[in-house]
C-alpha cells in the first residue's frame, strides 16, 4: 500500500501537481507546482521560520511562513466580528511525510509581578523586625478572550498515519471569524499585556514540532461623540502658601476643558486662570498622565507616567495669568482600556502650578482617549482638522427680535462739517404752507444730513434746498 501510494504521489508530481489541502468533503486538493525558488511576493504580513528547520524522512523543510491577507487591518487593528484570512506557506526540499498542520488563534490578558520583600516581626536580635532578602510573593492573573483551533491537513488514508508531500511549495489557506462579543484592545504595559496571535504548528514523525506565529492587533473602538464624553469639565482649587503660621498669601487655580473624549493627534484647548497672591514666583504647567492599574490575587499594582506636557509663563507676585485655549497635543498612545477585569488604562489632564518651596497646586480632570473622532460643530477641533484652530462660538449668537437702528448722524458729523453743509442764516420757511406735520418733526432732519444709505431725496424741495441740497428721513 505504501508503494502504491508513493507511486500515485510520483504520478501526481510528474503531472505537475502537489497535495495542498482538503476540501469541505475531505477530498485531497491538488495544486500546481512551480519551479521558481521562493514564495511569490505577498502584500500580507509574513512571519516565517528560516530554512533548514529539520530533516524529514527523505527531505527537509526549507521555509514555513504565515501570511495575513489584509495588511491594512494588521496596521489599524481587527475588531470584534471581523474575519481573519491568510495562508500558511510551506516549501520542501524533497518528499517529506507530515503528520499534521494546526492553526491556532489565541488572545489573553496576563498580569504578573513580584511583591517586594516584607519585614518579618520578631526574627532579628532582641525580637526586632527584619526584612527578608529576595523578592516577596508573586502575583499572577490571566483572562482568555480568544481560542480558535483548525486543522489544515486532510486526514491520511485509512490505515496510514502520515501524508507524503512532494518537494516544492504548498499553500494552505485559512479563515476564521473573531467573536462577536467585545474584545479588549491590544496593550503592552509595565506589569502585564493584552496580546492576540495566530500560530501555525507543523508536526512530523520522529521530529520536533515546528511553529511560526504572527501577532494580531485588536482594537475595541471608543466613539468620543458619545454624550457622556462631550460634557465639559471644570475644576478650581486654592492653596495658601507659607510655612507654619507665616503665610505669604494664596494661589488660586481654575481650569476647564471642553469635553472628556479625544483621539490621538488632537490638540486639547485648555482654559485656565491663575492668580498669584503669594510672595513667590510661580509657574503654571499642564500634562497628560497615563495610569496603568493591574489586579491579581486581590492585590493592585499601579504605574503612572507622563505622556505629554506644556508650560506657561512665570507669574509674579500679585499678578494673574489666563490661558484662553492653550493647546496640548495628544501623542500616539494606546486608547483607554476600561473593560478588562485585570488591566485598566486611564488618562487624565493635570493643570498645576509649581510653587518654589511648597507643594504644587494641582487640578486633575479625567480624559478618555478614543478611536473614533468627534466630527461635529460642538467640537473646536477633531482629528481631521487638528492642525487648524477654529472658534465656532459665534454660531451660538442669535439675532435680536428688533433690528438695531442705524447710528444717529448727529453722532458722527462734526460741527465743522455741519457748518459747510448748512448756511449760517437760512431763509425762513412757511411751515403752514409746506409742512403737513408739526415743525419739531423736521428740526433734527434739517439740521443734520442723514447717511445716504438710510435717506431719500425730499420730494418737496424748498428755497434752501435749491441752493444747498439737503435730504431728510421719511
Amino acid at each position: 500500500r505504501a508503494r502504491r501510494r508513493g507511486a500515485a504521489n510520483d504520478r501526481r508530481a510528474g503531472a505537475g501537481f502537489s497535495v495542498a489541502g482538503s476540501g469541505g468533503d475531505g477530498r485531497v486538493l491538488k495544486q500546481p507546482l512551480t519551479a521558481a525558488a521562493g514564495f511569490p511576493r505577498s502584500r500580507g504580513a509574513m512571519a516565517a521560520a528560516g530554512p533548514g528547520l529539520g530533516p524529514g524522512a527523505s527531505g527537509t523543510v526549507k521555509t514555513l511562513a504565515l501570511v495575513l491577507e489584509d495588511e491594512a487591518r494588521r496596521g489599524s487593528g481587527y475588531c470584534s466580528g471581523d474575519t481573519v484570512s491568510g495562508q500558511v506557506l510551506l516549501e520542501l526540499a524533497g518528499p517529506l511525510p507530515l503528520r499534521g498542520l494546526r492553526l491556532e488563534a489565541a488572545g489573553r490578558a496576563r498580569v504578573a509581578w513580584s511583591e517586594s520583600s516584607a519585614a518579618v516581626p520578631g526574627t532579628g536580635t532582641w525580637g526586632v523586625s527584619v526584612r527578608t532578602p529576595g523578592p516577596g510573593p508573586r502575583r499572577e492573573a490571566e483572562v482568555r478572550y480568544l481560542d480558535i483551533r483548525q486543522s489544515l491537513l486532510p486526514d491520511p488514508p485509512e490505515g496510514e498515519e502520515n501524508l507524503i508531500f512532494q518537494d516544492g511549495r504548498h499553500e494552505f489557506p485559512f479563515s476564521f471569524q473573531l467573536p462577536q462579543e467585545p474584545l479588549v484592545t491590544s496593550f503592552s504595559g509595565k506589569y502585564g499585556s493584552i496580546q492576540y496571535y495566530v500560530r501555525a504548528s507543523l508536526e512530523r514523525p520522529a521530529a520536533p514540532e515546528q511553529s511560526v506565529q504572527t501577532e494580531l492587533q485588536v482594537v475595541s473602538h471608543i466613539n468620543v461623540s458619545l454624550p457622556a464624553l462631550l460634557t465639559p469639565v471644570l475644576r478650581s482649587q486654592e492653596k495658601m502658601v507659607g510655612c507654619w503660621f507665616f503665610t505669604s498669601g494664596p494661589v488660586s487655580l481654575s481650569a476647564k476643558i471642553e469635553r472628556k473624549g479625544y483621539c490621538n493627534g488632537e490638540a486639547i484647548p485648555i482654559y485656565a486662570e491663575i492668580e498669584n497672591c503669594s510672595s513667590r514666583l510661580v509657574v503654571p504647567k499642564a500634562a497628560i498622565f497615563q495610569t496603568q492599574t493591574y489586579l491579581a490575587s486581590g492585590k493592585t499594582k499601579t504605574f503612572r507616567q507622563m505622556v505629554a506636557n506644556v508650560r506657561g509663563n512665570h507669574i509674579a507676585s500679585g499678578s494673574t495669568d489666563t490661558w484662553n485655549g492653550k493647546t496640548l497635543k495628544i501623542p500616539p498612545v494606546s486608547p483607554s482600556i476600561l473593560d478588562c477585569s485585570i488591566i485598566r488604562v486611564e488618562y487624565s489632564l493635570a493643570v498645576y502650578v509649581h510653587i518654589p518651596g511648597a507643594k504644587k497646586l494641582m487640578i486633575e480632570m479625567p480624559l478618555v482617549i478614543g478611536t473614533i473622532p468627534c466630527i461635529g460643530f460642538s467640537s473646536r477641533n477633531s482629528s481631521i482638522t487638528s492642525q487648524f484652530s477654529m472658534d465656532m462660538s459665534w454660531l451660538a449668537l442669535t439675532m435680536p427680535e428688533h433690528p438695531e437702528a442705524p447710528p444717529n448722524y448727529a453722532d458722527v458729523v462734526s460741527e465743522e462739517e455741519f457748518s459747510r453743509h448748512v448756511p449760517a442764516y437760512p431763509p425762513p420757511i412757511d411751515c403752514e404752507e409746506q409742512l403737513c406735520c408739526p415743525v419739531f418733526a423736521y428740526i433734527q432732519e434739517f439740521r443734520f444730513q442723514p447717511p445716504p444709505l438710510y435717506s431719500e431725496i425730499d420730494p418737496y424741495p424748498t428755497d434752501v434746498e435749491e441752493t444747498q441740497p439737503v435730504s431728510f428721513m421719511l
